[in-house]
């Protein structure tokens, strides 16, 4: 792999305090060429533009995928991953559904180390600080051809983050658009299962909510995700979560949620949820926490929703399990506490 270093660092240009997430980035990036079945052209390199084809397929059949990972530094200056070979996984199971090729999992890891080593003091420590990493692959052939690729780029760049929300979130749940379909790419970080998200999301937020809560695409009956995000319901004494399926992305912040809270005692189901049942549950209130998970947002409590033109707030209550598992989940990804899965990984 070749390695060219910045000349002069831009990070003393930077605000760390005020970052808009995703529009700052670290001075390396990660590229590799699929040419002749072969990843070949392996290098890191100064952040710059790339120069792409205007007819690459990319652009046209929409071949591409994407992950989202994170590095944490702790008080004494170590930088940690937190479950690496998930996302490693994922970006392939990803591929394969896209008709692209794997990326070798040797040169990821590889990779990935070397761009948090030449850009680690762009890790901040403290909670609320990480460096989001992005890796990601898309068809770079130059034809409009409408056949899968035979050329690909993968790419890694990486940027500072800070907490993704800080204001109150409510949101909407959808019964006319869906995020994607039974026997669909839902399950894979296929970038067009975003955009296809935007418009719909524009139209919730005109109505004052921040996300969309997803249901299934056949009769808007039963509950899904939110945007970037998996669900938690607290009803009663019960904390409920939808299962993974093709049309609901199997997210490596839930599964780590799920495990924590089967070790703290909580009551966890993994089932499908009627909308229904949320809509009694406000009513009757017993719904007392819904909550979001994800690498961005790590967790994120929710404080209202609405359905139908009908608006639910949610009480405000005393030591949410929203907090103790994001604190949990938080003690492990900065090395606060001792990690008895094995999630975290020295960078």
């Amino acid at each position: 792999m070749k390695v060219e270093k910045i000349k002069i660092s831009k990070i003393d240009q930077i605000d760390f305090d005020n970052l808009n997430f995703g529009s700052v980035f670290t001075d390396h990036m990660f590229s590799c060429d699929y040419i002749d079945g072969e990843w070949v052209n392996a290098q890191i390199s100064p952040y710059k533009p790339i120069s792409i084809s205007p007819s690459a397929r990319v652009f046209h059949y929409g071949q591409a995928c994407f992950e989202g990972m994170k590095a944490f530094k702790d008080n004494e200056n170590k930088s940690w991953l937190f479950r690496p070979t998930d996302n490693y996984e994922r970006i392939l199971k990803s591929s394969v559904r896209l008709a692209m090729p794997e990326f070798p999992k040797e040169l990821f890891f590889e990779s990935l180390k070397k761009l948090i080593e030449l850009d680690n003091d762009w890790i901040k420590p403290g909670l609320g600080n990480s460096l989001y990493i992005r890796p990601f692959i898309f068809a770079s052939e130059d034809t409009i051809n409408a056949t899968e690729a035979n050329q690909y780029k993968f790419m890694i760049i990486c940027a500072p983050a800070n907490s993704y929300y800080s204001e109150d979130v409510r949101v909407k749940i959808e019964k006319s658009f869906s995020r994607a379909a039974k026997g669909g790419v839902g399950y894979a970080k296929a970038a067009g299962n975003y955009a296809a998200q935007f418009y719909p999301t524009i139209l919730a937020r005109n109505e004052g909510y921040q996300q969309i809560i997803w249901t299934d695409s056949s009769n808007h009956e039963y509950i899904e995700e939110a945007g970037t995000m998996n669900l938690f319901f607290r009803i009663g004494d019960k904390l409920i979560t939808a299962p993974t399926s093709d049309s609901i992305l199997d997210g490596i912040t839930r599964k780590s949620i799920i495990q924590i809270a089967k070790d703290q005692g909580i009551n966890i189901e993994v089932r499908p949820i009627k909308v229904n049942e949320i809509l009694e549950a406000a009513k009757n209130n017993s719904l007392k926490e819904i909550f979001g998970s994800g690498t961005a947002v790590v967790v994120l409590p929710i404080i209202g929703f609405g359905y139908e033109n009908k608006k639910f707030e949610l009480p405000r209550i005393e030591k949410p399990w929203s907090l103790l598992l994001k604190n949990k989940l938080n003690d492990i990804q900065y090395n606060i506490s001792e990690d008895p899965y094995g999630w975290r990984t020295e960078a």
